[in-house]
């Protein structure tokens, strides 16, 4: 991902728009690594969202409103105390030098404020957008740091400290140059100074440069970005400075940024603070352009940054079901084996009637005996203990015969508990797959600790409130019909057995864990209904099961009153004989409605 300097650059451009002037009204902080400021200005409100997660960065007005804490931090509460009600008086991308402007990704606020004395003061708010080093730390006028969201002691870092009372600075780049005042001879100097590829010798030699960046610069100067630096022609050198030169004062200098979003088929691949010219026409790949850099970074990042934290938080919950299928698969594999092993019983039983019927020839200290199997009429050898009479051994083969008689009968049960088991952890596995916020993890935790897979912490006290209990999905056809899906078996058993009606159709990937969907037909008959619904309704129910990344998938739709629960099993599991279905493409076809069915 591009985040670099120039969409810093244009980010800042729109801040310095909307916010300068501006009060900081509200301050929270959703995550540990994310703070919300709502801003006011000219009676229009504005929330600045600034995240430091270490994959997903980023500082961007947003329309996520996400519930705070009911308890706030303590860094939060730091920053309601020093810049709480203060109003904005500059937005800055400086560079090394903190006093000079640059393209470093760093953006600083200047925040003017009274203190607890009532005198006007000033704070200075600095977020770092450096990947795993990102930060948002705030500093007072003399550039001292009061607290930061991460703080970095000297055992975490040689580089720099980032803890209270400390002097605040930018580490240095490695020597990079800025590209705001840099000569052409000093440019044309420093490239032929490295044999490193063009495009790399770009990005590491000055401040603000990405990759992604580096390679435009080269493919709009018509240079191979592969070739050694210092292998370029005088005029090839020239060429690269002038494209290069004009994206800068372009995008920084004159406001001539048009940020867009670079697709590899309909997933997001990228995205840049300039057009991508050298994706044009390339198979595949298509762009889209916004009016805002804000827009752009939230568009791009708010489906990854969801699966990014969910899967983060959702880490202990997967390791404990990997553990338990594991152990659950080895179970079924060991009590199918006893099964096998256990069909042999018959040949004990016959062993020992023929013992009965034959024994009477035997005089005793016979190691086997041989006869007449009168079932087969083939002749049959019989192992013999020899310190055991005849009886003896024959009773010995029918303990034997009893023993694994019964031990079948407690294996077809077992197997038939293990199976469901098994089917049980996938269907769970799968919810967790599927997981987009705190909500569903929630609900996840309490089914595993409803069965055994968790151990129960005692009753919680913990108020949930009605905003963060996840809900079953809610689509609208395209031709006005509501459809609800599940997002774990607790909600398929809601969704399929509260909410619908027995006229009502019912989709399910077949053979596969996933989510019921439910078709709120309002009494239609079947031949009524226009096909486009059954197609999103399929669609849905294979987006939303375990075969999601496959490219086709079957599916079984019935009436919802051909559904029977399965005695005794786990909720969200039915049986049903009567049935049709569909092979679609698992994709999400509709907008989900946000106002959902209440569980």
């Amino acid at each position: 991902m591009a985040y670099d300097g120039l969409v810093v650059s244009a980010s800042i451009k729109e801040f310095r728009e909307q916010l300068l002037g501006g009060k900081i009204a509200k301050i929270t902080q959703p995550e540990k690594d994310e703070i919300h400021l709502m801003i006011r200005r000219q009676k229009e409100s504005f929330r600045l969202k600034l995240s430091v997660n270490p994959s997903l960065p980023l500082c961007c007005f947003t329309t996520e409103n996400r519930t705070a804490p009911l308890t706030a931090p303590a860094f939060c509460m730091t920053l309601r105390k020093h810049i709480g009600n203060g109003s904005i008086l500059s937005i800055r991308q400086p560079s090394q030098d903190l006093s000079e402007d640059g393209l470093e990704r760093v953006i600083l606020f200047e925040i003017e404020h009274l203190d607890e004395m009532g005198d006007l003061g000033r704070r200075f708010l600095s977020i770092e957008l450096m990947g795993k080093h990102s930060n948002i730390i705030l500093l007072r006028e003399d550039n001292r740091i009061i607290d930061a969201i991460k703080r970095i002691s000297a055992s975490q870092s040689s580089v720099r400290e980032v803890l209270p009372n400390r002097e605040y600075f930018i580490p240095d780049a490695s020597g990079k140059q800025n590209p705001l005042t840099v000569s052409e001879a000093d440019f044309l100097s420093g490239m032929q100074g490295t044999g490193e590829p063009v495009f790399r010798a770009l990005y590491q030699h000055f401040t603000g440069l990405s990759a992604l960046t580096a390679n435009e610069i080269c493919y709009r100067a018509a240079v191979d970005p592969d070739l050694p630096a210092n292998s370029l022609e005088a005029s090839s050198l020239r060429q690269l400075y002038q494209v290069f030169s004009s994206i800068i004062r372009k995008s920084v200098l004159e406001q001539g940024t048009k940020p867009c979003i670079l697709y590899r088929g309909e997933a997001p691949q990228d995205f840049s603070a300039i057009p991508l010219q050298m994706y044009l026409g390339s198979a595949g790949y298509s762009e889209k352009s916004f009016d805002s850099m804000s827009a752009v970074i939230e568009t791009f990042h708010i489906e990854k940054d969801r699966s990014s934290r969910v899967r983060q938080k959702s880490t202990d919950l997967r390791k404990i079901l990997h553990t338990l299928l594991e152990r659950c698969t080895k179970k079924l594999s060991l009590q199918e084996k006893q099964l096998r092993d256990s069909e042999s019983k018959d040949r004990f039983r016959i062993y020992g009637e023929l013992l009965n019927t034959y024994g009477y020839s035997l005089q005793g200290g016979e190691k086997e005996l041989v006869c007449e199997n009168y079932y087969d009429g083939k002749e049959i050898v019989i192992p013999l203990r020899t310190e055991y009479s005849a009886q003896e051994n024959a009773k010995r083969y029918f303990e034997k015969y009893d023993k694994l008689k019964r031990t079948e009968q407690n294996l077809h049960v077992q197997l038939a508990e293990s199976r469901q088991e098994l089917l049980h952890l996938q269907s769970i596995l799968s919810s967790l797959d599927l997981a987009e916020g705190e909500g569903d993890l929630r609900e996840i935790r309490k089914e595993m600790a409803d069965f055994g897979f968790l151990k129960k912490s005692g009753v919680s006290r913990e108020k949930v409130r009605a905003q963060d209990r996840a809900q079953p999905y809610h689509f609208v056809s395209g031709t006005g019909y509501d459809i609800y899906v599940g997002r774990n078996n607790y909600q398929n058993e809601a969704v399929s057995f509260r909410l619908a009606d027995g006229g009502d159709l019912w989709f399910h990937a077949k053979n596969v864990p996933g989510s019921h969907v439910i078709v709120k037909t309002g009494g239609a008959s079947l031949e009524s209904l226009p096909d486009s619904l059954f197609e999103e309704a399929a669609s849905l129910a294979a987006y939303f099961s375990s075969q999601r990344q496959s490219a086709k998938v079957d599916v079984d739709y019935t009436l919802r009153k051909n559904l029977r629960k399965v005695p005794n099993a786990a909720p969200g599991f039915v049986i049903y004989h009567t049935n049709y279905s569909m092979t679609v493409a698992p994709k999400l076809p509709l907008q989900e409605v946000k106002e959902s069915y209440r569980t």
